[in-house]
């Protein structure tokens, strides 16, 4: 038999691992947990290009997010450099990621992840390939 602190050790570490991917589903993935700000384009219709460069890179994440993994291939955004979790422009820089493609309701779902108009704006750039893609800068 257990002691009695050691019972409500248990009990504490179980809450929080309910708790905790609760909280990560509802923030990040959830329909609840973002509300878009007023003013932001909508979204057209067809396939999108998206550049990635941070945790968006994981397939973990993608699956998570998107529902789904994307094929990718690797590529450079040139004329950035990597600062924490934004791009600086950098003129004699570049910043590897992946590129994929998403539907117009998977780049929402990325753009819910992203936090759209609250911690990062989506604007397309051309790549140093000569595509160009929607990446994600974070709002200063």
């Amino acid at each position: 038999m257990l002691s009695k602190p050691i019972r409500k050790l248990f009990l504490a570490l179980g809450i929080v691992t309910l708790l905790v991917p609760a909280y990560l589903w509802f923030t990040l993935l959830s329909p609840w947990g973002y509300t878009a700000p007023p003013g932001l384009a909508p979204v057209s219709a067809g396939q999108h290009s998206v550049f990635v460069y941070g945790t968006l890179r994981s397939p973990l994440v993608r699956w998570l997010v998107i529902g789904r993994n994307p094929e990718t291939r690797t590529t450079t955004l040139t004329g950035f450099r990597k600062e924490g979790l934004d791009l600086e422009t950098d003129s004699g820089s570049g910043v590897n990621g992946d590129l994929f493609h998403v539907s117009a309701d998977e780049l929402k779902r990325l753009d819910r992840y992203e936090r759209l108009g609250i911690r990062y704006r989506r604007v397309e750039i051309e790549l140093g390939d000569g595509s160009r893609a929607w990446v994600y800068l974070r709002i200063h």
